[in-house]
């Protein structure tokens, strides 16, 4: 199907895998990249509001938004991971490397409700200083190169430190309140809302599995990642309107569709398509969702 875009795809393609794959120094202004997607998910930016797409590369004060039983993986700039479970928001409130002696990369990740996960590989805890401070709605959590999952519900905030140490300091109505420091691996803090913490505990391996796989992607389960080779084709139209019409409907709904013209029996045709799907039961999720929702009858294919 012969490309329609101003650019060869040899260049489009060097583009993507540079924001994906350059060295987390290069992010000097990239605070942050979007390196997986369980749909449907959302960034909203100023006053505008799209589908989290694969590579997007995020600014400070952008806010990330999760839909039922979708995920999102970011990679922050210093090599660090950061994944945000269903039915989360995650805004982005700062976000820079400052530059003295040594090179500090700082960041402030507001938790507004859902669960997280703070991840920092071997390779990365040497690449920068870091300081990152995870807030919540009482609680802030001082990251210094860990592994911590957390969660803000609608009735208390979860602290669970894996692996490393993190401090936990809390204001309870408008006072400094509890302040603790997590460094056994599977001791996690508990704040109910409006009362006091509870004292810190010992978590047992099954509830921190329940725990993790909230935050984790799903195989199966409508996942885009940058090898992901399938794809839905969701209309294939000569009506420009139709196949728009489709594509704003489906990119409201959380899915980062696009539009491919092409040919069919010499005739120009739209093509509406969700590609980067990780698998084939990815892709049939995804096909059977939407086709059902909206009376389609989507194409699976590689």
């Amino acid at each position: 199907m012969p490309s329609t875009s101003p650019f060869p795809v040899s260049l489009i393609a060097l583009s993507l895998f540079l924001m994906l794959h350059v060295p987390a120094h290069a992010f000097s202004t990239a605070p942050a990249v979007v390196e997986g997607v369980q749909m449907p998910a959302w960034i909203e930016r100023g006053r505008s509001r799209r589908p989290v797409t694969l590579g997007t590369v995020l600014q400070q004060s952008d806010r990330l938004i999760t839909g039922l039983n979708a995920r999102i993986l970011l990679r922050l700039a210093e090599g660090s991971k950061v994944k945000l479970g269903e039915n989360a928001q995650l805004n982005l409130d700062a976000f820079g490397i400052e530059r003295k002696d040594k090179e500090i990369f700082k960041s402030v990740l507001n938790v507004v409700r859902g669960a997280f996960r703070f991840t920092t590989d071997a390779a990365a805890k040497f690449q920068y200083r870091r300081r990152v401070d995870i807030v919540l709605a009482s609680a802030t959590v001082g990251v210094r190169g860990t592994d911590v999952w957390g969660k803000q519900g609608t009735d208390r905030e979860i602290v669970c430190l894996i692996e490393g140490d993190v401090s936990v300091d809390r204001v309870r109505d408008g006072k400094a309140a509890e302040s603790v420091t997590l460094d056994k691996p599977m001791s996690f803090f508990v704040a109910p809302t409006n009362l006091p913490a509870l004292p810190v505990a010992t978590v047992s391996s099954e509830q921190l599995t329940q725990w993790a796989a909230e935050t984790e992607m799903a195989a199966g389960a409508g996942v885009q990642s940058p090898d992901g080779k399938w794809q839905v084709t969701f209309i294939s139209s000569n009506n420009f309107h139709a196949a728009f019409d489709v594509r704003d409907a489906l990119r409201k709904q959380g899915y980062p569709v696009e539009i491919s013209p092409g040919l069919a029996a010499g005739k120009r045709v739209y093509q509406v398509r969700l590609t980067h799907l990780s698998g084939k039961e990815d892709a049939q999720m995804i096909a059977n969702r939407i086709g059902s929702e909206m009376h389609l009858n989507p194409e699976v294919g590689l």
